[in-house]
């Protein structure tokens, strides 16, 4: 890779346009901050993609890595047809690996890497997994406990992630140990790593923490990917 192309972290400038996007959400602004939009956000964004692809690939060779709007970055205009908020724009921004699928949000599991004014996070699982498959999740920790507990081995022994999602109020299974039983009842689940605003995001240093941490969830993504198909399939 040609070392102009190379991501060298985001700046303080990137922060300082979502603070004013936030402040002053209309098209009047953003068009006249684009091109701050396309140094400070889009132009470093893609070059993250860029360097993640290949790395990326070795996880799962059916991501899309595409540096491009809609593929693996989000795009800062939202669709408001269908919510209260009419602002138009997004003050944050964000990138996700996934398989290509017309239901990805409900039938796959992605990374994703997202910045805030104040914060930013990334991680891998599911935005909202269809009851199926959370369904044939647990019923694979039933038909092979061990298989289960060998791709979450690293979960006990790391800092770096931890696990969320809404919980089903009643439990439906009080014989699961702790280690299952915190997996089990979810109706949907990430991991996730939350970080306020530190140095590591503006520099190199961000490449090498999201190959290690999304190396280090590599078991349960092909894990999960495994559940997906088996629930597609029956």
């Amino acid at each position: 890779m040609e070392e102009e192309n190379k991501f060298a972290g985001y700046c303080p400038a990137t922060l300082k346009f979502l603070k004013s996007l936030e402040k002053n959400n209309n098209k009047q602004w953003f068009e006249k901050h684009k091109n701050d939009y396309k140094n400070f956000v889009l132009e470093p964004t893609r070059s993250l993609v860029n360097e993640l692809g290949d790395f990326m690939l070795d996880i799962d060779p059916r991501f899309e890595i595409a540096p491009s709007i809609n593929k693996t970055i989000s795009r800062m205009y939202r669709d408001t047809r269908f919510s209260k908020d009419k602002t138009p724009y997004r003050s944050n921004f964000w990138i996700v690996f996934k398989r290509q699928k017309k239901e990805w949000s409900t039938q796959g599991c992605a990374y994703f890497f997202e910045v805030y004014k104040d914060w930013y996070h990334f991680g891998m699982g599911f935005y909202d997994a269809a009851p199926a498959i959370m369904s044939k999740f647990r019923e694979q920790i039933d038909e092979n406990p061990e298989e289960f507990l060998k791709a979450i081995s690293f979960y006990s022994k790391q800092k770096t992630f931890e696990l969320k999602g809404e919980n089903y109020k009643r439990i439906i299974d009080n014989s699961k140990p702790k280690e299952i039983q915190d997996w089990y009842q979810k109706k949907s689940m990430y991991l996730v790593c939350e970080r306020k605003i530190d140095k590591a995001l503006f520099s190199r240093k961000l490449v090498s923490d999201l190959k290690k941490g999304f190396d280090m969830l590599g078991p349960v993504y092909r894990y999960l990917q495994k559940t997906i198909s088996l629930a597609m399939t029956t």
